[in-house]
């Protein structure tokens, strides 16, 4: 014969209750999010997930070689950004870059495709969605700033058209 619990809210919690806690610790999994609180037929549920920021020490540096500063002109000199391109077409979101339709498809686009106002250049998947990145402007692609399945950020160069 099962035992009955003591405590009556231990007594409310039903397998329903454990399969909202599997559906909510699932969003959490979609969304990126660290935590989901909601409150429904008097009963709270907080279904939380631990996020560790690893922190870093700053390592004592030696005695700065006579070299240093050419190698740090190196990086400034690496190359402009390509944010402020006038032909750059930055990424409405955060998601992945995908060039093609699908996995073994022709890509969208590549470098030399003329395109025009609306054409597709890219797909960004966001939160299980494909949404299309169209271009702004008619013109040449001259570089594909992402490779496929980059994670991309938002205002983040995608393909510079010219």
């Amino acid at each position: 014969m099962a035992r009955q619990p003591d405590d009556k809210a231990a007594a409310k919690f039903s397998s329903e209750d454990s399969a909202l806690v599997r559906e909510l610790a699932l969003l959490l999994d979609e969304t990126s999010l660290t935590e989901i609180e909601i409150e429904r037929a008097g009963l709270r549920l907080r279904v939380a997930r631990n996020v560790s920021v690893a922190a870093t020490m700053p390592v004592p540096m030696a005695a700065a070689p006579a070299a240093l500063p050419v190698a740090s002109a190196a990086p400034a000199a690496a190359g402009p950004d390509l944010s402020k391109h006038p032909g750059a077409v930055s990424s409405p979101m955060v998601g992945t870059a995908y060039w093609a339709p699908e996995p073994g498809a022709k890509p969208f686009i590549e470098v030399g495709t003329k395109v025009s106002v609306g054409q597709t250049l890219l797909i960004i998947e966001a939160m299980k969605t494909m949404n299309q990145i169209p271009s702004p402007r008619a013109g040449t692609v001259t570089q594909i700033l992402v490779e496929d399945g980059q994670p991309v950020e938002y205002g983040e160069p995608l393909v510079i058209i010219e």
